[in-house]
């Protein structure tokens, strides 16, 4: 028992740090908006992690990327109620799609490929979905004054946002189902002896 916890320790350390080096290499991230916001596959970690070690595996990995992000100067820190919203809320509840972990690993165990997938594209929608909700909000609160002239705010942060996120979800989506229907074994955890 001390072991898993020791290995959930040191895998949330280096999957957390994978994920900031995926948002900071530049060839592997995409910016697309001055005020921040890039197409990245930062997230794939945390996916990993979320469906490996279920929620709680998913909500301290991506708690820590977004901690990084601030740590690293990688953010855009315009307040304090802004820096949580759009950098821990929003990195910490990818995590939230480790909610489809208990499925993803029954359908890796009996090797049910369609229901794997399924279940990690809707675990990767739901983290991606609530990732971008922090954002959004973020987005209507903060960055109003950006939106042009006659455009609704709203409007405004859900095209901004959607702009990355959308096609974040969809790269992360399709890279973890790849990476699990190559390799199921790395989803279910074996004993140790």
């Amino acid at each position: 028992m001390k072991h898993k916890g020791v290995l959930f320790l040191v895998e949330v350390a280096i999957f957390s740090a994978i994920a900031i080096l995926l948002d900071i290499i530049p060839f592997l991230s995409f910016k697309l908006w001055a005020q921040g916001g890039s197409v990245s596959f930062s997230m794939v970690p945390v996916f990993i992690m979320a469906y490996r070690w279920g929620i709680k595996g998913g909500l301290l990995t991506g708690f820590l990327l977004g901690v990084y992000q601030i740590l690293l100067g990688n953010a855009l820190l315009v307040t304090p109620v802004q820096s949580f919203l759009d950098y821990i809320l929003a990195f910490t509840s990818i995590g939230f799609a480790g909610i489809m972990a208990g499925q993803i690993a029954s359908a890796a165990s009996k090797h049910h490929v369609k229901r794997m997938i399924t279940a990690i594209i809707t675990g990767c929608l739901i983290g991606s979905l609530l990732r971008f909700v922090s954002h959004f909000i973020a987005g209507i609160v903060f960055y109003g004054k950006f939106a042009p002239p006659g455009q609704p705010v709203w409007l405004y942060s859900l095209l901004y946002n959607g702009g990355y996120m959308l096609p974040a979800f969809i790269l992360s989506a399709v890279i973890v189902s790849i990476l699990f229907v190559k390799r199921p074994q790395l989803i279910i955890h074996k004993p140790y002896k």
